[in-house]
């Protein structure tokens, strides 16, 4: 047989080539929303922009399949001139389009050895580029240490590094280097002249403004300026604005400008401060040009507080004008267009917002009567609306009675009807709908959530769950992994991952977002000690790395800290299930179905940490008694 095997592989060419991996970003989001003109866009670009490019750089297209691409080039170097040439051929095309209607590539090359059979090529050279596309940004190129080397300077490109991967399934960790589509040039044009060349792609991050007000309470003030001014500046199709998830890891650290913007591959960095204090706000901020050192525009503004709208359109008009940046009229209108003209209600908003991603019931119906009274000093903030359906759905999860459906419906219609091109009015009329049992509506808002904001944390985490419950698991990862992308602390999306992940059976997947949740739960408890959710929810995650004493402490701590909180007894079953005390978790579950809702019907039949006790007679008599009571939805 060993013979056998030698003669077969001496047969099998194997050749020194460049790989290039491609894949369109959001692609189901984008077939969600409009599947026709996904399709034609997509094969109009591969027409008249990618084949051509191919063909320029002598590649060859090895395979096609949806919305990925295969390419192999005997020639790194034009490999990477070509990935180059695409994605700022991409970036023209989108230039005008709405968020919505781009596509939009992620590019992965790498230097390797491949097999070939049959015109098809195989090997770690070729996972290991599908693997660097993984981590490329949307719009972006990510390469291996092999590319950057051979390629060198000889290219009109620069590469920044990102450091050591552990790829999945590649034995040794690879360098990985993004692809600055930037001229060499330019710094030395920019610091003699001042002017910020209009080939050159804008980039900017904005590092989370300053608490000046000496009260740890009004952080969510200070963040809240922050994430405005994020979603403003991202308003700009020119420019390219890192994503709040990323920026806010640097919030509270004392890090250089220059070493900032080299670790996030921008230009340009927006760092201020905020103090509110009574009726009064101070806000200053400054522009960097971390290439140079040098500030572009730095100001100060101390006025009323009921001037904290027009402060961030100047700031973000400021920016416009340093970096020369002309605005087209619909993104003029979009900045300019403030969600509501009330400071107050803008504060209870903050507020509430804050308190939701608590997803406790006591936190969230705080954050409701803060959403409440923002309505109710600006009966048009479609926000507020959005906010107030979203507790109310999150709440009917576990207590169907506290509110009626009607009343949800009702008031995600509100703020549609306030804002169509809300993301957060359709991902809340998405989680209504689901609770009607309108499946497929419900799906149609969630992805139009996401097609108007892919970034959305609450978007992705809710289509995920919506996914879960369907047994979609390899569908709702995606999802997931953005939401716990999105923001730093999120640990639920890593808790539902474990769960996807162990229905699928990838062990190293399981464990790893196992350990993730951990860390994340162990962080949000230390912060908020009085909180039951990280400790419940923490637990899970404990269980899946067979911790089984450490869980049950977690478990005891919750209830103890909320004893009659339904999800964390349901999560205690669910530990116990894991821990293969089915007797335990059947106890526990025969007080907390009865008190579920129809919603639940769907999650308990899919959720993979009962698989332990899911052909137990008494486990499949409670969830046939619970869909008997809800109409029979199952």
């Amino acid at each position: 047989m060993l013979g056998h095997k030698m003669k077969i592989e001496a047969l099998l060419e194997r050749r020194l080539t460049a790989i290039l991996a491609a894949d369109v970003v959001g692609y189901s989001r984008l077939m969600g929303a409009d599947e026709a003109g996904t399709l034609a866009a997509l094969k109009r670009h591969r027409r008249e922009l990618l084949e051509p490019r191919i063909a320029d750089h002598k590649g060859r297209i090895v395979k096609l399949a949806g919305d990925s691409m295969l390419v192999e080039f005997s020639s790194v170097v034009n490999a990477v001139a070509c990935a180059a040439a695409i994605q700022r051929g991409m970036l023209a095309a989108n230039e005008g389009l709405p968020k919505s209607r781009r596509i939009e590539l992620r590019i992965g090359i790498h230097l390797g050895d491949v097999i070939v059979e049959d015109g098809d090529i195989f090997g770690d050279g070729v996972n290991v580029a599908a693997r660097l596309e993984g981590l490329a940004d949307p719009s972006g190129i990510a390469v291996s240490a092999s590319v950057r080397d051979h390629v060198g300077s000889r290219l009109d490109v620069g590469f920044i590094d990102k450091g050591e991967y552990s790829l999945k399934n590649i034995a040794s960790t690879v360098r990985v280097y993004t692809v600055s589509l930037g001229d060499n040039s330019l710094g030395k044009r920019a610091e003699s002249s001042g002017v910020v060349d209009r080939g050159y792609e804008l980039s900017i991050a904005v590092l989370p403004f300053t608490n000046m007000s000496h009260d740890p309470e009004q952080e969510y003030f200070s963040d809240g300026i922050t994430e405005d001014v994020i979603t403003d500046l991202s308003k700009i199709s020119r420019l390219h604005v890192v994503a709040r998830n990323t920026v806010f890891t640097y919030k509270g650290k004392a890090v250089k400008v220059k070493q900032i913007a080299h670790e996030l591959g921008v230009r340009f960095i927006l760092e201020g401060s905020v103090r509110k204090a009574g009726g009064r706000v101070r806000i200053t901020g400054q522009l960097i040009d971390a290439q140079t050192g040098g500030h572009l525009w730095a100001d100060r503004y101390d006025r009323d507080l009921t001037d904290i709208f027009a402060i961030q359109d100047e700031i973000t008009h400021a920016i416009v004008d340093q970096l020369k940046i002309k605005l087209l009229p619909e993104e003029k209108r979009a900045i300019e267009s403030d969600p509501t003209t009330s400071v107050e209600a803008y504060t209870y908003y903050l507020r509430g917002r804050q308190f939701s991603h608590t997803w406790t019931r006591p936190y969230l119906l705080l954050a409701r009567r803060m959403f409440l009274k923002a309505v109710e000093l600006d009966p048009n903030y479609a926000r507020a609306y959005a906010g107030i359906a979203e507790c109310e759905c999150a709440i009917r999860d576990w207590h169907e009675k506290e509110f009626p459906l009607e009343s949800i419906l009702d008031m995600s219609a509100r703020a549609l009807a306030l804002d169509p091109n809300l993301a957060e009015a359709h991902a809340s009329r998405g989680l209504a709908l689901n609770h009607d049992g309108q499946t497929e509506e419900a799906s149609r808002e969630f992805l139009q959530a996401l097609a108007l904001d892919p970034s959305l944390y609450e978007a992705n985490l809710y289509y995920g769950r919506f996914l879960f419950a369907q047994g979609r698991f390899r569908e709702a990862i995606g999802f997931f992994e953005r939401a716990a992308e999105i923001r730093s602390d999120d640990y639920f999306s890593p808790i539902h991952l474990m769960g996807c992940y162990l229905s699928l059976g990838m062990e190293t997947e399981r464990q790893r977002w196992a350990r993730i949740g951990i860390e994340r739960a162990q962080s949000a408890m230390e912060r908020n000690p009085e909180n039951a959710s990280p400790a419940h929810r923490g637990a899970l995650a404990l269980a899946h790395m067979g911790e089984a004493e450490r869980a049950k402490e977690w478990v005891s701590r919750a209830l103890a800290i909320d004893p009659d909180d339904i999800v964390a007894q349901y999560n205690a079953a669910c530990v116990h299930s894991l821990l293969g005390e089915g007797e335990r978790a059947l106890e526990l579950l025969e007080t907390v179905v009865p008190q579920s809702s129809s919603y639940h019907v769907q999650w308990f039949n899919q959720d993979p940490d009962l698989d332990l006790i899911r052909d137990d007679p008494r486990f499949r008599a409670l969830l046939d008694a619970l869909a008997e009571c809800k109409g029979g939805r199952r």
